[in-house]
């Protein structure tokens, strides 16, 4: 099962450094940001079960039951 409900210790703080991140960035140099965003977390993930959960996860709108 993919987990999206359940925060870690320092997610917060994570959002927070996202937000602060694409601060001062145009919107497209913010798409190009969260695309390099997701390719280096998937390498680091290296798990593609996982990796296509995830996708599966975000396609759904906010708040939906996952």
């Amino acid at each position: 099962m993919f987990d999206t409900q359940t925060p870690w210790p320092g997610s917060d703080d994570f959002y927070q450094s996202l937000l602060e991140a694409h601060q001062g960035l145009t919107e497209e140099d913010s798409h190009a940001f969260n695309a390099r965003l997701i390719l280096l977390l998937a390498q680091h993930v290296r798990d593609n079960e996982v990796l296509q959960a995830a996708l599966a996860a975000a396609r759904l709108p906010a708040g939906a039951a996952r």
